[in-house]
This record gives structure tokens, C-alpha cells and sequence, in this order.
């Protein structure tokens, strides 16, 4: 036994050195795994991970978990995982939590992967310095217990879909110095706790729903640097006791901030280099202290509401690249406030200059000239400005984007436009310009946008406009263009939108057009077109709208137009088309074909209202045998009549401007005078109503003696003649027995020599929704909706909005969806009206592309989707939002914007709080009086009652959730709500 000790011991010896070397050598022996607890958690890890690109294939325990892909281990015994970074993997599945139990962990990244579920547990985690998890779909609210990683110095849990409040202990994590938290679904406050964090130098909460103020800690931390809280739902004002050293970018935009900025902001934020507050309620002058934060670059004050003349201050700001501070009411004069204009000159390298939609008026200043030659941006529209444009302008050869439209400048634009060869973007639209057409714009290769519309143009259209094989947007309606349309412009291959109506464009559409195969839009309409269309737009197979009208085009109507599946809307009315209609395709929906004024076509649908085709000979030969003989007494009679016009049109061109309207043809023309004597001079006792750009009185008309309404509009608002312009163009078409009827319009002068714009409208009998759903208190006895009435107000609205966003041809989005826009016939059938800042798409299968208009989207608060405070385009989902708003607001009776609405209340949560199990709580008490009357009186059951109430409020709820993309279309709205109307009313109630 004695003898058996040694080789023991040898053995002990020679085996240390190997066991030695395989820990020196950080784990080259793969079987060594004495750290069992981090190996078990790497390996539940993988087992729930979707791994499609293999980033975790050599996780086996034949190698050493410390030498797997992403894993790093500590430099000793016991070999404990301290980072695991896969970022960018492809990994999907849940984060498992077994990665809470790696207690050595520092660094943890599973960023821009595609994982899903909740956040693990974490709390163990005291080591933790790093956590990035952004850009997955985590679900589920932050845990709380994340907190107890005290030692956490960056957190980055943004771009998921993370719920629920922030935690209101984040203030614990004292040692933190970078929060992201944006582009989740949080809500609540912002914590005040937060500002309690004085290590931290940067956070983001944007893209979120948060609510209430900003806390006033944030505003003195000592080491921050950035703060980002946009697209958020914060109300309140900047504190007036802001002060910090350290900050350098403050971004606010997109939220409902309000009251005037602090006066000394640009002294209490000396070291500030960006500053983006548009897009929120802000009031007041801009501080001219904004001029002593001397490291400015970019300023963002743009969709507010600042007033007074732009402090000439800014021009301290040498380092200054981008102001933007459009969409305000801004004011210049002709001989003050332009200083501002002069000291930019100081700004050397500025870049975007944005002015559009504010108060400036009279000419551009000539120390234009003196602005900085690195200018790519300069937008001016919308504006008064008058006057010629300075030549100088085309010094800036580097400019982009060039937009002034919208004003009343005058003069021709060659001797300046030639020299702006790098520009891109030319809006001159709805000016006074004259002359031909430059010649020099064909030169500008560069140009993808072009819109000289609604100026004073003439001559022809250059051939070299096929030089510009970039351009997508070519405008040139409402002018005075004549000859042909050049066979060159086949050479425009990536146009997607020409627009040559409203001129005297004459001649045969090329067949070179055919060759633009992006095309979605072509409008040429009221022009003096001949021939057949080209057989070559077969090939336009992304074609949504061709308009054609009031041409002298003939030939038979082509078949292959039904091949062409995105076609939605075709105007064709007032040609000289002829033969049969086809029955099949776009044609045999008569809501978005528009055939009226040619007298040889026949057959086709029914709903077209055209004769038979057996008809035709016959009446073709008697019509052939009067012209030949009513031809010479007409052409006698035109000569006279011609002489007539000639003498009539000096006199009443300056003052009549209603023909420019693009749907006045088919309507009856009434004067100042008729409108006035209607309303008995625009009295008080006729005003029925206002609204943002006007108001509207009742009166009667005394040629027919028809009830009606006439909207005036105020042309001292801003944007009032932009709404009346949209209103025409959103009503020029469009026909549908619940869309409030236009009867006519009135653009002209006043007896006071005044521009003077109406339309006028049949009058509604009983008034509009709001007035039956709200009543005032010194109303007698108000009237009261039935249930049946509230439903098919709901029904009649909703089949409104499925046609405009499906049906009318052109996607139309009405973007101001409230009950005073909806009015009531005598039959109590409601009627959508008021178009003032509707939007037509440019194409329809992109309903985030943008739209066509200039006119700034407002909407009314309460009924405004939250994805247009972030700065999202308009889109169909935003009526759907406004239409479940309005319909919550037809059954209980609340407004949005009630005051009982606070502290994150709204009424969609006032709604789901007692969904679906106590909706008595919240429906209107008059509607709850009447449904139980129902019972009582055994028309219908209480259970009915009951699921028809659900049903109703469920339609309601599922088109106002806060992703655009969780909601119903209009659609799918107005089926549902048919359904309920017959399914829970039916006969039995009515």
C-alpha cells in the first residue's frame, strides 16, 4: 500500500501542466466546460433563436463556449461570459431568460436582428454596463426590475413595439449616460425622475405616445447633451428657467407644445447647435436672443404659430447651414422687416432657406444677391410677394430646390432661370409670370420637378423639353400654351405626372407619349386636342387617371383602356368621340367614367345613360342633313357673335374669373350681386355658420327661388384661396348621392372692387351633425337622435368616405372629418361636406407617397390621426382615425376635446376602459333612455340592444389605433356598419 502514493503523485504532477495549458491558452481545450451555469444559458439562448444565416452554427460543446461566435469570456478561471454581441444576425424568436442568469455579464447587443416577445429579467444582471436590444420587435413593457442594473451607462431599447409607461424608477440607474428609447408605443409622462440622472449626456424618447409636460429637471441637467422628444404627444411650454451649458441639440418637433419660447434661449443655451421645435403650437416672436447661441447650425421653427418680423440676429450666426421657418405668420413689408434678409448675408454657409406660407410682402430684396453661394434650398411660396424676381437669383448656381410659388410676382423668368444648372426642383405655380416659354429650362438636365401652372404663360413648347429625361413632375396648366405637344417628350422616360390642361394646346397627342411607361397621371384637358389617343398608351400599364376633356378629339373609344388594370379614374366628356361604348373593364363602372358631350358614342352600361346603338344610323343621317343645311346660317350667326365676345371680353376679363374653374361649364352662373341680394348683403341673421377660411350664410336665390348656402371665403386668411382652389378641384368630379352637392361657384369682385370667392351649396334643412349631437344651453327643446338615425348617419358617412378613398377614380383623402362637415337633408341622410383641404392622390396604390396640394394639412384637434402630428403624410388610414373618432362622439355625446379629457384621457381610452362590459357607462344618457324604452316596450331585446351597441363601438375602436396600418379602410368600415344595420335594426325597429 506504501508503494502505491508515488505514482499517485506522478500522475497528479504530469496532468497540471496540461490542464495548466489549456487554461493559459483561453480555452483551446474544447471539452473544458467546469463553467456549467453560463454554458446552460447560452445554450437555452439558442435553442428558442430562429438562426437563418447560421451566426450561432459553431454553439456546440465540442468548442469552448468562450470561443463561440459573439461570446467573449473574462481572462481567468472560471472563464465567465462577460459580452455577447450579435448584432445584424437575422436572428428571430424570443430572447430567452436564461441570459439573466450570465451574472458577469458587462455588455449585452442583440440589436437589428428580428426578435420578438418581452424583454427578459434581467435583474440579476449587477455587472450589466451595456444593454442594446434596438431595432427588433420586442413586445411588452419595459420591465421595471431592468432598474436594478445599477450599473447600466447605455440603454438602447428603440425601434420595437414596446408598450406601456417608462418605468417610474429609471431614475435609479444613476451611472446611466445614453437612453434610446424612440420608435416604440410607449405612453404616459415623461418620468421626473429622469432629470435626477446626472451622468446622463443623451436620451431619446421620440415616436412614442408620450403625454403631459416636459419635467423642469430636464432642463438643468448638468451634462446633457441631446435631447430628442419628438412625435410625442407633450403639452405644456419650455420652462421660462431653462439653463444649460452642455446641451447642444434640442429636438421637440411634432408635439402639442405651446405659450412663447424663453426670451433668453439662445443665452441659456450658449453651446446649442441644432434646434428642430416645428410641427407643435409655439407662439409669439422668435427670441432674437436665438442669435447669441453663436454655434447654431440648424434651426427648425417651421408649422407654428410665431408672429412679428424675423429677428435680424440670426445674422450672427455664422455657422448657421439650414432656417426653416415656414408655415407661420411671419411678416415683412415693403420697407420693414426685411433686415433679417440683409444680415443672413453674414451666414456664409447657408444652405436651406425656408420662408413658404407666412405674411412677407412686396418685392424680394436685391440683397438676395448678397445671400451665401452654397444655397440648395430656397422656398418662398406662398407668400405675398410681388414684384418682379431678381435676376440676381441666378447666381445661386447651386441651388436645388427653388419654390416661389404662390405669391403675385410678375415679369419673365429667362434672363435668371438659365444660370440655375444644378436645380432640381422648379415650383413657380399660381403667379402672375409672363412670356414664353424659357428655352433656357431645357438646358436644366438635373430638373425631376417642374410646375409653371396657373401663371400668364404663351407661345410653343420647345422640342429640347426632351432634353429633360430626369423629369417625373411636368406642370404647365392654367396658362396660355399653344401648338403642338413635341414629339420629343417620348423621350421623358421616368415622367410619372404631365399636366398640360387649361390651355390652347392644339394639334394630335404624339404617339411618343406611349414610350413613358411610368406614367400615372395625365391630364390634358380644356384644350383644343384633335385626332384619335395613340394606340401606343396600351403600354401604359401604370396608368391611374387619364383626362382627355373638352378637347376635339374622335375615333372609336380604344378597348385596349380595360387592359389597364390601375386605371381609376377616365375623363373622356365633351369630344367627339363615337361608336359603341365598350361593357366590359373601366367602362362599365359609370362612378369613374366620364363620357358626357359626345353624341356619336351609344350602348355600354346602363348606368352610363347612352342610347342604343341601333339608333345611331338613322340618327346620324338627319343630323348629317341639318348641318349641311343650318351651316351657313350658324357660320353667319358665329361671325357676329365672334365680333360680340371680342367687345364683351376686354370689358369683363379683369373682373369675371369664374371660366378658369374646372367644373364651371356644367353649373349656373351667378354674380356678386345675385349672392349679395340672396343673403341680403351677407347679413348676421343669415350667417349660419364659420369656419377656418370663411363663413357661410343662408339665402335664397331669386332667379329659381332654391334654398341654398354660399360659403364666402375670407381672403385675408392665409391659405383661404388655396382651400376654395382645392374645394373646386376636389368637387369637379366627384358625384355621390351622400357628398353635399356643389350648385355653383362665384370668383370675382365685390362693389367695392374686392376679389370675391363662394361657392354656394343646396341648403340642408337640418343643419349639420354637431348641432343634433351638442346642444346649447338656450335651446328650448333640442332634438334628439334615435338610435337608427345614429347608425345611419355612421352608414351614410362611411359609404361617403369608401367612395372618395376607393370609388370617385382619383383617391381622395378629406382630411377634416368633424360633425359640423356633416349636414342633414330632410329625409335625416347625412352629407359630407366642406373639401377645403382635401388631397388628391398622385397614385393611388401609394398611399404614402405624398398628394397634390399646397394647401398645409390642419385638420381640427381631437379628429387629427397621430401619425399627422409626426409628420406623416395624408393617407386614407387618417379618415378612417376621423371617422372612429366621430363615430364615438355620435354615441356618447362627448367631444375630443371635452375638458373631462386630461391626465392621458382621451376618447378612445374613455371608450375602451368600459369595452365591451360596461358601455352603458359611457354612451350618450339620451341614447341609453331611448334603448330602454326600446325594451320596455318589446320592439327589440336588451340583448340586441346590447350587441348592436358593441358592434357599433367595435367598428369605432378598430379604426382609431394608433398604427395606420392596424386599421380598417372605409371599406371594410362601411360593410361592417351595413351589416349591423341590417342584422340589428332591420324592419322590426323601424
Amino acid at each position: 500500500m506504501r508503494h502505491s502514493k508515488p505514482p499517485v503523485k506522478l500522475a497528479m504532477l504530469l496532468l497540471f501542466p496540461l490542464l495548466l495549458c489549456c487554461g493559459l491558452d483561453n480555452i483551446r481545450c474544447s471539452t473544458l466546460h467546469e463553467n456549467r451555469e453560463d454554458l446552460r444559458a447560452l445554450l437555452d439562448f439558442k435553442q428558442g433563436i430562429n438562426d437563418p444565416y447560421g451566426a450561432l452554427s459553431n454553439w456546440t460543446t465540442k468548442t469552448h463556449f468562450c470561443r463561440w461566435n459573439g461570446v467573449n469570456c473574462s481572462s481567468s478561471r472560471p472563464w465567465r461570459v462577460t459580452k455577447l454581441n450579435l448584432t445584424g444576425q437575422g436572428l428571430g424568436g424570443p430572447i430567452s431568460s436564461s441570459l439573466g442568469n450570465l451574472t458577469f455579464l458587462e455588455t449585452l447587443v442583440l440589436s437589428k436582428n428580428n426578435l420578438i416577445g418581452p424583454i427578459p429579467l434581467l435583474n440579476k444582471l449587477q455587472h450589466l454596463k451595456t444593454l442594446i436590444l434596438g431595432g427588433n420587435s420586442l413586445q411588452g413593457v419595459i420591465p421595471d426590475a431592468l432598474t436594478n442594473c445599477s450599473n447600466l451607462a447605455y440603454l438602447d431599447l428603440s425601434v420595437n413595439n414596446l408598450t406601456g409607461p417608462i418605468p417610474t424608477r429609471i431614475g435609479f440607474l444613476s451611472k446611466l449616460v445614453a437612453l434610446a428609447l424612440e420608435n416604440n408605443n410607449l405612453d404616459g409622462v415623461i418620468p421626473p425622475g429622469l432629470g435626477n440622472i446626472t451622468t446622463l449626456q443623451k436620451f431619446s424618447l421620440a415616436e412614442n405616445n408620450l403625454s403631459g409636460t416636459i419635467p423642469d429637471d430636464i432642463w438643468q441637467m448638468p451634462n446633457i447633451t441631446v435631447v430628442i422628444l419628438d412625435g410625442n404627444k407633450l403639452s405644456g411650454r419650455i420652462s421660462q428657467n431653462i439653463s444649460n451649458l452642455s446641451l447642444q441639440m434640442l429636438s421637440l418637433t411634432s408635439n402639442m407644445l405651446s405659450s412663447t419660447l424663453p426670451s433668453n434661449i439662445g443665452d441659456a443655451l450658449p453651446n446649442l447647435r441644432t434646434l428642430w421645435l416645428s410641427k407643435n403650437m409655439f407662439e409669439g416672436t422668435i427670441p432674437a436672443s436665438l442669435g447669441n447661441a453663436s454655434d447654431l447650425e440648424d434651426i427648425d421653427l417651421s408649422e407654428n404659430h410665431f408672429t412679428g418680423q424675423i429677428p435680424s440676429s440670426l445674422g450672427n450666426l455664422s455657422g448657421l447651414y439650414d432656417l426653416i421657418l415656414e408655415d407661420n405668420m411671419l411678416e415683412a413689408k415693403e420697407n420693414e422687416g426685411w433686415e433679417f434678409f440683409h444680415a443672413l448675408a453674414n451666414c456664409r454657409i447657408l444652405k436651406v432657406l425656408s420662408l413658404s406660407l407666412n405674411q412677407l410682402q412686396g418685392v424680394i430684396p436685391n440683397s438676395i444677391a448678397n445671400l451665401s453661394t452654397s444655397l440648395t434650398n430656397l422656398i418662398m411660396g406662398g407668400n405675398y410677394l410681388s414684384g418682379t424676381v431678381p435676376s440676381s437669383i441666378g447666381k445661386f448656381n447651386k441651388l436645388i430646390k427653388l419654390s416661389l410659388d404662390g405669391n403675385n410676382l410678375t415679369g419673365t423668368i429667362d434672363e435668371w432661370v438659365r444660370n440655375l444648372t444644378s436645380l432640381q426642383h422648379l415650383n413657380l405655380e399660381v403667379n402672375n409670370l409672363i412670356g414664353t416659354f424659357p428655352p433656357s429650362i431645357s438646358s436644366l438636365t438635373n430638373l425631376t420637378y417642374l410646375s409653371l401652372a396657373n401663371n400668364k404663360f404663351t407661345g410653343f413648347l420647345p422640342p429640347s423639353l426632351g432634353n429633360l429625361q430626369r423629369m417625373t413632375n411636368f406642370n404647365l396648366s392654367h396658362n396660355k400654351f399653344q401648338g403642338g405637344i413635341p414629339v420629343a417628350f417620348g423621350n421623358l422616360q421616368q415622367l410619372v405626372i404631365i399636366d398640360l390642361s387649361w390651355n390652347n394646346i392644339s394639334g394630335e397627342i404624339p404617339a411618343t407619349l406611349g414610350q413613358c411607361q411610368l406614367l400615372t397621371i395625365i391630364e390634358m384637358g380644356q384644350n383644343l386636342l384633335v385626332g384619335i389617343i395613340p394606340t401606343t398608351f396600351d403600354k401604359l400599364y401604370s396608368l391611374s387617371m387619364l383626362n382627355l376633356s373638352h378637347n376635339k378629339l374622335s375615333g372609336p373609344l380604344p378597348d385596349y383602356l380595360n387592359d389597364l388594370k390601375l386605371l381609376s379614374k377616365l375623363d373622356l366628356s365633351y369630344n367627339n368621340f363615337q361608336g359603341e361604348i365598350p361593357r366590359t373593364g373601366i367602362f362599365d363602372n359609370a362612378t369613374v367614367v366620364l363620357l358626357d358631350g359626345n353624341p356619336g358614342l351609344c350602348g355600354g352600361s346602363m348606368d352610363l345613360h347612352k342610347p342604343s346603338c341601333h339608333n345611331v344610323s338613322r340618327r346620324t343621317r338627319i343630323v348629317n342633313y341639318l348641318v349641311k343645311i343650318l351651316i351657313p346660317i350658324f357660320g353667319f350667326m358665329s361671325l357676329l357673335l365672334l365680333v360680340y365676345f371680342l367687345l364683351l371680353h376686354k370689358k369683363t376679363s379683369s373682373r369675371e374669373q369664374l371660366s378658369q374653374l374646372p367644373f364651371v361649364e356644367h353649373f349656373e352662373k351667378v354674380t356678386y350681386n345675385d349672392l349679395a341680394q340672396a343673403t341680403r348683403d351677407f347679413s348676421e341673421s343669415n350667417l349660419i355658420g364659420r369656419g377656418s377660411y370663411g363663413s357661410v350664410y343662408s339665402g335664397k336665390l331669386k332667379e329659381n327661388k332654391m334654398e341654398v348656402a354660399v360659403k364666402v371665403f375670407d381672403l385675408d386668411m392665409r391659405g383661404a384661396e388655396r382651400s376654395f382652389l382645392a374645394e373646386c378641384e376636389a368637387l369637379r368630379s366627384i358625384q355621390h348621392r351622400n357628398l353635399l352637392p356643389i350648385l355653383t361657384a362665384c370668383s370675382t369682385v365685390d362693389s367695392a372692387g374686392n376679389v370675391f370667392k363662394a361657392l354656394v351649396y343646396e341648403l340642408m334643412p337640418n343643419g349639420n351633425l354637431d348641432t343634433w349631437i351638442h346642444h346649447r344651453g338656450d335651446e328650448g327643446a333640442p332634438k334628439q337622435l334615435s338610435l337608427i338615425q345614429r347608425v345611419g348617419i355612421a352608414v351614410n358617412i362611411a359609404d361617403a368616405l369608401d367612395y372618395l378613398h376607393h370609388d370617385c377614380g382619383r383617391p381622395t383623402v378629406h382630411c377634416d372629418l368633424k360633425p359640423s362637415n356633416i349636414l342633414l337633408n330632410d329625409d335625416m341622410n347625412a352629407l359630407l361636406g366642406d373639401f377645403g383641404i382635401a388631397r388628391l392622390y398622385a397614385d393611388p396604390q401609394s398611399m404614402w407617397a405624398g398628394s397634390i396640394s399646397s394647401i398645409g394639412v390642419k385638420g381640427t384637434i381631437g379628429y387629427i390621426p397621430p401619425e399627422y402630428g409626426g409628420g406623416g403624410h395624408v393617407s386614407t388610414s387618417g379618415d378612417a382615425y376621423s371617422f372612429g373618432v366621430v363615430l364615438l362622439e355620435i354615441l356618447t355625446a362627448k367631444r375630443p376635446t371635452d375638458p373631462m379629457f386630461t391626465d392621458g384621457l382621451d376618447i378612445i381610452s374613455f371608450v375602451e376602459n368600459s369595452f365591451p362590459d360596461q358601455i352603458s357607462h359611457v354612451i350618450d344618457a339620451h341614447l341609453a333612455e331611448e334603448c330602454k324604452n326600446l325594451t320596455q316596450e318589446k320592439k327589440v331585446t336588451e340583448n340586441e340592444i346590447y350587441e348592436c351597441l358593441v358592434a357599433v363601438l367595435q367598428v369605432a375602436l378598430s379604426c382609431t389605433r394608433s398604427l395606420p396600418s392596424e386599421r380598417l379602410n372605409m371599406k371594410q368600415v362601411a360593410s361592417k356598419l351595413h351589416a349591423i344595420n341590417t342584422s340589428y335594426l332591420g324592419s322590426k325597429y323601424k
